[in-house]
């Protein structure tokens, strides 16, 4: 059974300040160089917020989609979460640019446009080595990675195995890690890049609208080509990103054992699994305790998570996705660090009241189910509230 959307306050409680965090990493590199070299060499601030994102994402995204129950209702409100805001911030820094207000990736007019749009649209970009429009969007292409897998599973009914899963995907970091040189998929593959990218919306139509046997393997497919973008494209490599998809099925292992699906002796053993094969991905000083420490933030917010939350901090929270994807078009044109974050503020405020909100109401009406109606296809019957809610601030997925 889902949680009570009542109950989950505690996730805006997290990824406000998660969103900030990375905010701050890269503007204090603008406004203050100096004081953040000596912060960043302790800890990755920038690292520790999207891990605490993709913890996030690992609690709630598979719980989401098994409440739906339904494969095309998942994509549906994927697609209405991600791409309004998305495409409207593509659009601004496209603006930005020609304007010399904003400045793009210098390999972006080097690659084909067609494969630009297909990377930077589908959120892939990052694995199928297609410079981003805009920087943060790196999160992303695991986001879209971890959907792809969570759905495979979905449909092979092996979903609640997710603390296996991390433990698998961990272990399968370090393996990897020490024998792949590099991204297969890159700037040099760009047909093999078309393909995939190809491949996967593909498949996630075919998931989303075929019936039987074709949704399942489309959605196992998926899954497959998921995993292998992540192995084979990774541009941080294979070790950094299978430890991502392994943080997060570590968190939706902590929603198993929450929900009593699970021991939680399981899911414990598999947090600790991806930390002890994570902190050494990466020679920096400071992805460890960034690791470490988003793992207990996560920790601490989930042992409180039956208490109140200050309005202010869920509030940051509703908005989280618009400070997240906008801060980084908002640099060049603020003038000092405080103002850049009242500025920042404001701007995720009206773009969430007036793009993120309208485009999840219209496809929670998309994916209603009807009056008095059946259990959605291809799950079990929808036995709980929501997770997404019917108020603006109660969609707790990023």
């Amino acid at each position: 059974m889902a949680p009570n959307p009542s109950r989950l306050a505690w996730l805006d409680a997290l990824r406000g300040p998660a969103a900030l965090a990375v905010a701050l990493h890269h503007s204090a590199w603008t406004f203050i160089p100096g004081v953040w070299a000596e912060v960043d060499r302790r800890v990755d601030v920038g690292t520790w917020g999207v891990f605490v994102f993709f913890l996030v994402s690992g609690y709630i995204i598979p719980a989401s989609l098994e409440r739906r129950g339904d494969l095309r209702a998942f994509w549906i409100g994927r697609a209405f979460r991600l791409l309004p805001l998305l495409l409207t911030a593509l659009g601004l820094a496209l603006l930005l640019a020609y304007g010399g207000a904003f400045v793009l990736h210098p390999d972006l007019g080097a690659r084909p446009l067609p494969l630009v749009v297909l990377g930077n649209v589908t959120m892939l970009q990052e694995l199928l080595g297609v410079p981003a429009v805009i920087n943060v969007m790196w999160t992303l292409s695991y986001e879209m990675a971890f959907y792809l897998l969570a759905v495979g599973l979905f449909a092979m009914r092996q979903a609640h195995r997710s603390a296996t899963t991390a433990i698998v995907l961990a272990l399968l970091a370090v393996l990897l890690g020490l024998l792949l040189p590099g991204a297969v998929v890159n700037g040099r593959a760009g047909l093999l890049a078309a393909l995939l990218g190809g491949a996967v919306v593909a498949v996630i139509a075919v998931s989303a609208w075929a019936r039987g046997g074709t949704r399942a393997a489309a959605a196992v497919t998926g899954g497959l080509l998921g995993l292998a973008l992540v192995i084979l494209g990774s541009r941080i490599g294979a070790w950094q990103g299978l430890t991502i998809l392994a943080m997060m099925f570590a968190g939706t292992a902590v929603y198993r054992a929450e929900q009593g699906a699970i021991r939680w002796r399981t899911a414990i053993t598999a947090v600790l699994t991806v930390l002890a094969c994570g902190v050494f991905a990466k020679d920096d000083p400071g992805w460890a305790p960034a690791l470490l420490l988003a793992a207990g933030f996560f920790a601490a917010a989930f042992a409180l998570r039956h208490r109140s939350f200050p309005r202010w901090l869920a509030h940051l929270g509703v908005i989280s996705f618009s400070l997240y994807l906008l801060h980084p078009l908002l640099l060049r044109v603020s003038p000092n660090l405080p103002l850049f974050f009242l500025f920042l503020v404001l701007l995720g405020y009206l773009t969430h009241r007036l793009i993120e909100a309208p485009a999840q109401r219209l496809g929670r009406r998309l994916t209603r189910p009807p009056a008095g109606g059946r259990p959605a296809a291809g799950g079990p019957p929808d036995e709980t509230p929501s997770l997404l809610g019917c108020a603006p601030g109660a969609d707790h997925e990023r």
